[in-house]
């Protein structure tokens, strides 16, 4: 791998060049919404089935070219495994691909998924063809039994949905990745540029993320800065950091200096 090339991240069969998947939520306009999308070079995009009108003729579908981005739907919103079931196969219905990302909330308050819920769900629809992505809290243990199900991808979070937290538990995150074998894609609670570059350093094959783009003051800025903290972290975790210690270590040698 050269110093700027970044391997492909291989999903269910099929390649993307970016490792940012961005969200399609909370943007003032689809105007910013779309130039925030390009800017990030994010080529997976999600879009919430209950929140949106499944009428390509008007609103977000109308303005999101499925032949320059993979439209991914997700079942945001959605309580029980039931409705998260029946929305992703009317987003199928509606002329979707095959692709789903399961999301089964347990916590109002918190936002939280319910990990049996979404266990539950993801075992129907991998049985019915979908290639599910499920999002489920930083468990090892949920984790484990989501690629069980079949899912292509598991998504920890990062923090809470919408909190701009960061990774709040960094071994977990990274003991999920080194368990599993699908992609591990950190999804929700990045905030900025910063905790993008440390969420990839935990070695984990991507993010999505949606807040931190939409609620920015600048969606298209922050848009372009995570593209490049996607990538940095990313090469970051490939070149191997360097041991952290308690002591200073000088740079340069000290044989052979002038006394």
């Amino acid at each position: 791998m050269g110093p700027e090339r970044i391997e492909p991240l291989l999903i269910g069969g099929k390649e993307f060049h970016s490792r940012l998947i961005v969200g399609t939520g909370k943007y003032s306009d689809s105007g910013v919404m779309v130039e925030a999308i390009r800017a990030s070079g994010a080529e997976m995009v999600t879009v919430a089935v209950r929140r949106v009108d499944l009428d390509r003729s008007e609103g977000i579908l109308h303005v999101l070219d499925p032949s320059e981005f993979f439209l991914l739907a997700n079942t945001a919103g959605c309580f029980t495994a039931d409705d998260a079931v029946r929305y992703a196969r009317l987003a199928r219905a509606a002329g979707f691909n095959e692709w789903i990302k399961l999301e089964v909330i347990g916590d109002v308050e918190t936002l939280l998924p319910d990990t049996q819920a979404t266990i539950e769900a993801a075992r129907v629809l991998v049985g019915e063809g979908f290639k599910v992505m499920a999002y489920t809290n930083d468990d090892l243990i949920t984790a484990l039994r989501l690629e069980d199900a079949g899912c292509v991808s598991v998504m920890p979070l990062a923090s809470p949905i919408g909190s701009g937290l960061g990774v709040v538990n960094p071994y977990f995150i990274r003991e999920i990745k080194q368990r599993l074998s699908v992609p591990v894609i950190v999804d929700a609670g990045v905030g900025t540029a910063s905790d993008a570059c440390i969420t990839m350093e935990q070695g984990v094959d991507g993010i999505l993320m949606n807040t931190a783009l939409a609620s920015a003051d600048d969606p298209v800025a922050m848009a372009r800065a995570m593209r490049y903290a996607v990538r940095a972290g990313r090469l970051a975790f490939m070149a191997g950091r360097m041991p952290a210690r308690e002591i200073a270590v000088p740079s340069s040698p000290t044989r052979g200096m002038l006394g």
